[in-house]
């Protein structure tokens, strides 16, 4: 009973209300709900806390800035879900209606942002993708391996712009977008608040995952591995958060030489081998399903799909299984 007395003192109060229908639309930072109600930071960071306190909100800090979400888990997301149904008065209405319009502002200048980082980066990226094969082929050759399989809750590790997230939110349920780059994270925020399904920004290392073991339904690392100097510590971290039946997909290059990767893009490895994704793989508990090279320009695309053991893997049944398949191959 405290608890839901909580909630409601927390929501008994203009301005906070005010806060939960914004963020009720997408996630903000405090000087961007600041902008927005016209008050001062500090005024806005108090009413935050109050809601904070009460399990209404959820904070998450990227760099040097702090973001904010409805809490989505337990009694408190139902409630906020009937947010759009609550009795507002005309006045309260207008003042909701009015604080939309100033968001679109946010939303906006978000994008602008983007577009500006796009522009600045536009030769580099064009410079890398004119060494393989059309990002579309990739693209497709990813939806077409990822095909009638569950993606359920979905972890894009090294998410960098968010286009992963974009192309799968269709087919998942929904998605936690990955990376180490607060810039990164603000400019796919920017690109994915019209998607379909919730979609959970998140800065992190892929070396240590803030997510519990066996949590995750399926994960995607597009071009991030050969960003690491322990790739394999990588995979193990992946395979920790993947729960068993589970699906992660490795797209990166093949083993190549081209050392201006490494001193001009900071690629850690310069590419991967069927061997050594393979070994990677089974010695944490993931099998290797489906390979694919895509060639076109100097370097090759790779795509690795695998499923995390499951309970059914290790049954008798399904070791007499495995043998008879090796007995008939022989």
């Amino acid at each position: 009973m405290s608890e839901l007395l909580d909630i409601f003192r927390a929501l008994a109060d203009p301005t906070r209300l005010r806060v939960v229908a914004l963020l009720r639309e997408m996630e903000l930072a405090i000087g961007e709900l600041a902008i927005v109600l016209d008050q001062s930071q500090p005024r806005v960071s108090r009413h935050v806390r109050i809601l904070a306190e009460a399990g209404l909100v959820e904070r998450r800090r990227e760099g040097s800035w702090v973001f904010l979400r409805i809490a989505r888990e337990g009694a408190v997301g139902g409630l906020i879900d009937q947010a759009k149904d609550w009795p507002f008065s005309p006045q309260e209405a207008r003042i909701i209606a009015h604080d939309a319009r100033r968001l679109q502002a946010i939303r906006t200048e978000r994008m602008a942002v983007a577009e500006r980082y796009f522009a600045e980066h536009a030769e580099e990226w064009d410079a890398i993708r004119s060494r393989h094969v059309a990002e579309s082929e990739v693209e497709a050759a990813m939806l077409a391996m990822m095909h009638n399989r569950r993606l359920g809750h979905l972890l894009d590790i090294g998410t960098g712009t968010g286009r992963m997230a974009e192309i799968f939110a269709p087919t998942a349920r929904r998605i936690t977008a990955l990376d180490r780059s607060p810039e990164m994270l603000r400019i796919a925020r920017a690109k994915l608040v019209e998607q379909p399904v919730p979609i959970d920004l998140v800065q992190g290392d892929f070396l240590a995952l803030p997510m519990e073991s066996a949590s995750i339904d399926s994960i995607i690392i597009h071009q991030a591995l050969h960003f690491a100097h322990e790739p394999d510590r990588v995979v193990a971290e992946s395979a920790r958060v993947l729960r068993g039946g589970g699906h992660l997909l490795v797209v990166d290059f093949a083993p190549h030489e081209d050392e201006e990767l490494r001193t001009r893009a900071a690629h850690a490895r310069l590419g991967f081998s069927d061997a050594q994704i393979r070994g990677w793989f089974a010695s944490n508990g993931i099998l290797l399903e489906n390979t694919q090279t895509l060639e076109g320009g100097e370097l090759a695309v790779k795509l690795w799909l695998g499923r995390r053991r499951s309970d059914e893997d290790q049954s008798p049944q399904a070791h007499d299984g495995e043998g008879q398949r090796k007995r008939l191959a022989a």
